[in-house]
């Protein structure tokens, strides 16, 4: 078995050493719940200074892992979510700025109500305690876990992927660096050393010491971890995202907004992979988007209207679409095509082939908006503007550690408050009970 650790990590059997990085993890968690705002700020600004200085040494152990990936392999969008550039970089220390610079939510209290008795009830925000990660090929969520983690008050026990082990060590070693800075435990974020799969095994079934487990990856790895985990589990697993072309609509804004949607970047989760189109737009949008798509590679897979449009577009590249990929989440310069007669018809096919992540449409009809984000079933849903949207830094979370399309506790981008619950408390003054 191919494996990649430290000597502290090599010491010990895998069962006995996440045991006793649980173990670290929660006598940590105890440590930052009861941190001061200030402290979380210096760790967090700390690191980003940190980041910015190791740039250089970042970039050469991110190639080391692109470079590897390559000889394996490794599919071309996993290979691009994998590298380090210089705008990703500077991206992880302004997310580290940026959560310094939002309010810290713990200790909050909120929703008090006097009661009859003389007592007053109401809610605190504190933190989860120990939340797990395992996430594929990102390395910059390395640092989005580790700085959310910090600023909620949070321990977390962080396992990337075999393909981004050097440049998850490189990064993780700045985080301890920061952590200690600031006067606070290393171990309040710990990277799994061991590249061994069945770290993961141990991780999600070690409830005593993690209290939730946030997958972030493709959807096999989520499927695994939802089945075989023992603590809960915040996740999405498709990103089959939706741009819907109403019956009236700005036609460049449409052309616009659509094109970035698809095309701004593939491999996201949240780009658009199914366009649904008006049957009173297809003859004026389709020409317009097709001939983009077109010059850009887009694959355009169409029901038989959108077929009889686009097949006339120069250069198109147009096929018949199978029930699958009303389904598909491509990450790819794919495209499904289909054509609807009303927002009704648009809004069903939503909410019955989408993953309920993120949605958009594209309209100057105000009610048709509104009935929109009232009735597609979406942890986002979003009115002329591009599905690219649907992500913690540009919602102004700062960084997020995942999107949730499950509906408790936490829905769409995971930022600070979505690391944290709420538990009562009562203030009185001697009442008692009758």
């Amino acid at each position: 078995m191919n494996t990649a650790t430290t000597s502290s990590a090599l010491d010990l059997p895998v069962d006995q050493y996440m045991t006793a990085v649980g173990q670290a993890a929660r006598v940590a968690a105890t440590t930052m719940a009861a941190a001061s705002t200030a402290a979380k700020n210096n760790a967090l600004l700390a690191l980003a200074a940190q980041i910015r200085t190791h740039a250089g040494e970042l970039k050469a152990r991110n190639e080391a892992d692109v470079m590897a990936a390559e000889r394996h392999g490794l599919a071309a969008p996993m290979v691009d979510r994998l590298r380090l550039t210089d705008k990703v970089i500077e991206t992880m220390a302004e997310s580290c700025e940026q959560v310094a610079a939002l309010p810290d939510p713990t200790g909050e209290i909120t929703h008090v109500r006097r009661r009859p008795t003389g007592i007053s009830v109401g809610q605190m925000r504190v933190p989860i305690g120990v939340f797990g990660m395992i996430y594929e090929s990102r390395p910059n969520v390395t640092i989005e876990a580790a700085s959310l983690a910090i600023k909620s008050g949070n321990a977390c026990v962080l396992r990337g992927g075999s393909e981004a082990i050097h440049s998850n060590l490189a990064l993780w070693k700045l985080v301890q660096a920061a952590l200690t800075q600031a006067g606070l435990p290393a171990t309040a974020v710990q990277l799994v050393q061991t590249t061994d799969r069945a770290a993961v095994g141990q991780l999600i079934t070690m409830p005593q010491y993690v209290d939730v487990i946030i997958p972030r990856g493709g959807k096999g790895l989520i499927e695994r971890i939802t089945a075989e985990a023992r603590v809960p589990v915040i996740k999405h697993l498709d990103g089959n995202c939706h741009t819907y072309v109403d019956s009236e609509v700005d036609l460049d804004l449409a052309v616009k907004v659509t094109d970035n949607a698809k095309t701004q970047k593939y491999s996201p989760c949240n780009a658009t992979e199914s366009l649904l189109v008006h049957v009173k737009q297809a003859d004026s949008f389709l020409p317009k988007i097709g001939a983009v798509f077109a010059a850009k590679g887009v694959e355009m897979r169409c029901d038989l209207r959108a077929k009889s449009v686009l097949g006339k577009v120069d250069g198109a590249k147009v096929v018949d679409a199978t029930e699958q990929d009303w389904y598909e989440e491509y990450l790819a310069p794919v495209i499904a095509v289909k054509v609807v007669d009303s927002l009704d018809e648009a809004m069903a096919h939503i909410n019955q082939y989408g993953s309920h992540h993120t949605d958009a449409i594209l309209t100057t009809n105000h009610p048709n908006a509104m009935r929109f984000l009232r009735e597609v079933d979406s942890a986002s849903v979003m009115i002329n503007a591009s599905t690219r949207f649907a992500d913690g830094f540009e919602y102004g979370l700062g960084a997020e550690i995942g999107i949730s399309t499950d509906k408790f506790h936490a829905r769409g981008p995971v930022g600070l408050e979505g690391l944290t619950s709420l538990k009562y408390v009562v203030l009185g003054q001697g009442e008692v009970r009758s």
